[in-house]
């Protein structure tokens, strides 16, 4: 089964923390908030991890690179500058996800 991550998002509540960085690359108890659902996803299981960008989305890929440090596999699904929401990001990342059921998690 696959997974993915919503982290398209401009994280309006959590301005202006949100202004120079994406809300998953934010820090929660020493690490990206991200990283903290990449770990469980691995735990549960879960390798292959389809992530959505949007607002300064170039930061997630600079950051995670392809998620080895993490024992997972990632790919990218940009979005377009306006926002896709959440169903519209979800859909444009279909071909990545495959088929099969998938898990969606917010970033």
């Amino acid at each position: 089964m696959k997974a993915m991550i919503l982290a398209a998002g401009r994280g309006e509540r959590m301005r202006p923390l949100t202004d120079q960085t994406p809300k998953p690359l934010l820090p929660v108890a020493g690490q990206p908030l991200i990283t903290w659902h990449l770990q469980a996803l691995r735990r549960a299981g879960l390798s292959d991890i389809v992530v959505n960008t949007g607002h300064l989305g170039e930061q997630l890929p600079a950051r995670l690179g392809d998620g080895r440090a993490w024992g997972v596999r990632i790919r990218y699904s940009p979005e377009p500058p306006e926002a896709l929401e959440t169903g519209g990001g979800i859909f444009q990342a279909l071909p990545l996800l495959g088929g099969g059921p998938f898990l969606v998690i917010n970033g």
